[in-house]
């Protein structure tokens, strides 16, 4: 239905038009372990939004990680609102797949959720992960809050040497606020909980981030 295009970020009026009447709908709880996906969350509970490449096997990871209350997946970093994922593939909406978790901050830390998400891919590849390319692959930090900015790039700056002794490139992550979280569409949402043996293309470096050292 919609055209490819060369993997690089498109100005917003190039953008498609989108919808404002219509929102996606949302699963009432998460399909592995029944929490809400869209609040309101309990005491002491924060969320975090990132950008990983394919956000099926991202949410995997982090609704796995200790301390994790809740995750779903979406698009955000766009102009498109309330894109369909077709849309947001065609690379002519500016969104990049995204996933946000909900986690207790009394069992665990924005820096080691950071730490799972610098460990889990490789954020120096640009406009893709791995055999997924697209605009909507690119490695992004949407941060709510002048915490999670200073945290962000903290981590970075931490993770930054650490990934050139090893070999690789400079990081491409994008970190910006938070405009708009777009839910996917509810068969995406805990997609490898519903298709354990489904495409997977999240991988790592190998490097470790030394947050917390």
């Amino acid at each position: 239905m919609f055209g490819r295009k060369a993997p690089e970020m498109i100005s917003p009026e190039q953008a498609l038009v989108g919808r404002t009447d219509q929102t996606m709908p949302v699963p009432e709880a998460h399909f592995v372990n029944s929490a809400s996906l869209t609040g309101p969350w309990p005491e002491h509970m924060d969320t975090l939004v990132v950008g990983m490449g394919c956000f099926w096997g991202a949410e995997r990871i982090f609704w796995q990680t200790p301390g994790v209350h809740s995750t779903s997946v979406g698009y955000a970093g766009g102009y498109t609102p309330n894109p369909s994922y077709e849309e947001v593939c065609s690379g002519f909406t500016g969104h990049t797949e995204v996933l946000m978790a909900v986690f207790d901050t009394t069992v665990t830390s924005l820096e080691e959720m950071l730490r799972v998400f610098w460990e889990n891919h490789d954020p120096t590849q640009g406009m893709r992960q791995g055999n997924d390319m697209g605009t909507q692959y690119r490695s992004a930090i949407y941060y709510t809050s002048e915490t999670q900015r200073e945290a962000a790039e903290a981590t970075r700056d931490a993770f930054q040497p650490k990934l050139t002794a090893a070999g690789y490139g400079t990081i491409t992550t994008e970190i910006a606020p938070l405009a708009h979280y777009y839910f996917a569409e509810p068969y995406h949402q805990q997609y490898l909980g519903k298709n354990p043996n489904g495409y997977c293309g999240i991988g790592g470096t190998g490097v470790s981030c030394p947050i917390g050292l």
